[in-house]
């Protein structure tokens, strides 16, 4: 049985991901907790923030089997323009969107590095991948694209082996909150969670090459 992490396993798109990968034979621990239970998942609740509980779990999970599969979507939004975005509001940010991030994908590429094989998944933006997308949401995007920039890193220290790291970027994700925010948008290209979850499960189970970007 393949064993996967997924962040913020409660919340819109990474429910659907962990739901996927669980009915795709995955034993999967999280953090956060599902409404429905299942024997193949394992629920936790620590500080993504904090480097050496992040740290702690990470190994917890390792010790339990090897992991296959790391899909890391905890994040947040936030508005404002250069003007409206003190220093303080990018750093809240940067530790939302990108530490979060890097407290699990470090010791899951070292692990992944070790045995030779494993995919991460790094939730990224449209914000953090062009600056003329970023215009409006500067903490937001800046601390997104700094995603780009480790997934490249990443990729560049695995050579030689089957280790792969993608930078997700949807469009729009069709969730409760985004139909409450842009209620009279077109949402004819919006992809629901579960779409972009059965993505993700598809390069995780046959990865692709070694490209960064996977842009729905």
């Amino acid at each position: 049985m393949k064993r996967a992490i997924v962040t913020g396993a409660s919340g819109n798109l990474g429910r659907a991901v962990a739901a996927q990968l669980l009915v795709s034979g995955y034993q999967v621990s999280g953090t956060g907790f599902l409404a429905e239970s299942s024997s193949a998942y394992t629920g936790a609740k620590p500080d993504l923030t904090d480097e050496t509980a992040t740290a702690e779990w990470v190994q917890s999970v390792i010790q339990q089997g090897t992991v296959h599969t790391a899909v890391l979507t905890v994040g947040g939004f936030a508005m404002g323009d250069i003007a409206s975005t003190p220093s303080g509001n990018i750093q809240e940010q940067i530790n939302l969107n990108f530490m979060t991030a890097y407290h699990v994908a470090r010791p899951v590429f070292l692990h992944m590095k070790e045995q030779g094989s494993g995919t991460i998944f790094l939730i990224g933006s449209q914000a953090g991948m062009a600056s003329d997308k970023n215009i409006g949401v500067t903490a937001y995007g800046l601390s997104k694209s700094l995603l780009f920039r480790l997934a490249d890193l990443i990729n560049l220290e695995a050579a030689g082996t089957d280790v792969k790291v993608f930078v997700v970027v949807p469009f729009i994700i069709d969730t409760p909150q985004n139909r409450v925010a842009m209620p009279d948008a077109d949402r004819s290209g919006w992809q629901t969670p579960e779409q972009i979850a059965v993505n993700i499960y598809t390069y995780a189970k046959e990865p692709f090459g070694k490209e960064t970007l996977m842009v729905f």
